[in-house]
């Protein structure tokens, strides 16, 4: 799967204002000034990278935010 494709889904997770951030890195994908990674992680590399996503708190306005996405899911379902 592409960079792009993978942040088009990850677009798709998160509202319009957000969406902005995530267009310039899949622009800058595109236009070849932002380069994928010369080799993947190592695993150690994303078990760390994965610890240190998950002992940042989580913020009250995540929250609120995450507890949106099934009404909003609920509400296109009907």
């Amino acid at each position: 799967m592409s960079p792009t494709t993978i942040l088009e889904r990850i677009c798709g997770l998160f509202v319009s204002d957000t969406n902005e951030h995530l267009h310039s890195i899949s622009d800058a994908l595109l236009k070849g000034t932002l380069q994928e990674p010369a080799h993947p992680m190592s695993d150690q590399e994303l078990a760390r990278a994965i610890r240190e996503f998950r002992s940042v708190p989580v913020s009250d306005r995540t929250i609120a935010r995450l507890s949106q996405r099934p009404l909003e899911a609920s509400r296109r379902d009907v």
